[in-house]
């Protein structure tokens, strides 16, 4: 039997979703637990591979089960045993779903937000939740520059060096700017996204708010298709996975 876990992890002192040899992660968390619930080790798939640093509020993954189970004993045995393990992770919800289910490649969208705290005090509350930039930002222009990234492009200059995917083309279906008191966030959709493409894109928006750039630099960076040509990778303290959608 196949289930659908949704997750909330605090990622500070996590190395991200994947198994690493020199830390923890997520994935080693769940699937030390799943062994001393089923008896056996299984490798547990997520929809995003975050990276060290990175919060989720909305993460997701699956996991099997030779027999049927109540969802909501699942979700309790699972967040016992990560009280136990003084894991930053809980599991939000479980559902049963069709064997079929497959948490990464079912996906057909995810969604992040990414927080500046934009003021000139820093704040002890926040530590490691944001990124803290205490140089004021126009928020209208990164707005501006933000409207080039939208829709189906070459994202070369946003993407990491390590990046494993087959293309750098992706389309970028939401990149939208709030604020809400000393924060700017900004909340980003798409079906996929490279390595590193949310906080490099959100470390260029940065330098357009505080007038380093134009916002029609950001048009030509992207057209540039060189990662040279944009700022520096934002900080992963302030991007949080929120939502997968089926």
């Amino acid at each position: 039997m196949r289930y659908k876990l949704t997750l909330e992890y605090e990622g500070t002192n996590l190395l991200g979703w994947q198994r690493q040899l020199d830390g923890p992660s997520v994935q080693e968390y769940l699937e030390t637990v799943l062994e001393k619930l089923s008896g056996f080790h299984s490798e547990i798939a997520a929809a995003g591979r975050t990276d060290a640093g990175v919060h989720a509020t909305g993460q997701v993954a699956h996991i099997d089960f030779d027999t049927a189970m109540e969802p909501w004993k699942i979700r309790e045995a699972f967040n016992a045993n990560l009280r136990l393990l003084n894991a930053p992770v809980v599991v939000l919800d479980v559902k049963q779903v069709s064997p079929d289910f497959h948490a990464r490649f079912s996906a057909n969208g995810r969604a992040y937000i990414y927080r500046i705290l934009n003021r000139r005090a820093p704040s002890v509350l926040l530590q490691n939740r944001v990124w803290w930039v205490p140089v004021e930002l126009d928020v209208d222009k990164m707005r501006q520059g933000a409207s080039y990234l939208l829709g189906h492009h070459d994202f070369t200059s946003f993407r990491a060096a390590a990046c494993q995917a087959k293309s750098p083309i992706k389309t970028l279906d939401r990149l939208d700017i709030t604020t809400q008191g000393d924060e700017i966030i900004f909340a980003v959709e798409a079906k996929s996204f490279l390595h590193h493409q949310v906080r490099n894109m959100v470390g260029t928006l940065k330098l357009v708010g505080t007038g380093k750039l134009q916002p029609q630099d950001i048009k030509t960076i992207l057209e540039a298709r060189n990662r040279s040509c944009a700022g520096a990778t934002a900080p992963a303290c302030g991007l949080y996975l929120t939502q997968v959608f089926y």
